[in-house]
């Protein structure tokens, strides 16, 4: 059976709301680890509005010198969300992602719900243990033929 984003996915992610200023924001990321903090509906906390990736924070803000106190994530967010739904096979996934140019799909339930989140990582991950195995397979295959044919 192929593997599935629900397979992949993390269900925890780091959120904010719109009004949370850009330094909470950085500090989420470095509290949880990650690269991006998707920023929900302030009246509904599993509804994706917009995604604020650290990259978001250094071009958006530093590198122009701005104060990150003073923004807020619905300032710096994009808004353009490349979603993805728990069924979808993971091959299709990093085609959407390739297509899209990101490096972030956020994984939702029928209704649009946040339910995840599917990183570059993880795809790369997922491909790097599927060429491992087939790097397996075929070295086994190469013992088998010397064993049978000598």
């Amino acid at each position: 059976m192929a593997v599935q984003l629900k397979d992949i996915a993390t269900s925890i992610v780091a959120i904010a709301d719109p009004e949370t200023t850009a330094v909470v924001v950085a500090q989420l990321m470095r509290r949880h680890h990650v690269g991006a903090v998707v920023v929900v509906d302030a009246k509904d906390a599993n509804q994706p509005v917009g995604i604020v990736t650290d990259r978001d924070l250094v071009l958006e803000l530093i590198a122009e010198g701005l104060d990150p106190a003073v923004f807020t994530a619905g300032d710096i967010m994009s808004v353009n969300l490349v979603r993805a739904r728990l069924e979808t096979k993971a091959l299709d996934a990093v085609r959407l992602m390739a297509d899209q140019r990101v490096h972030r799909l956020l994984v939702v339930d029928e209704a649009d719900r946040l339910v995840g989140i599917v990183t570059l990582e993880d795809v790369l991950e997922l491909l790097t243990q599927g060429l491992a195995q087939f790097a397996v397979g075929a070295v086994g295959g190469r013992e088998r033929e010397i064993m049978e044919w000598g």
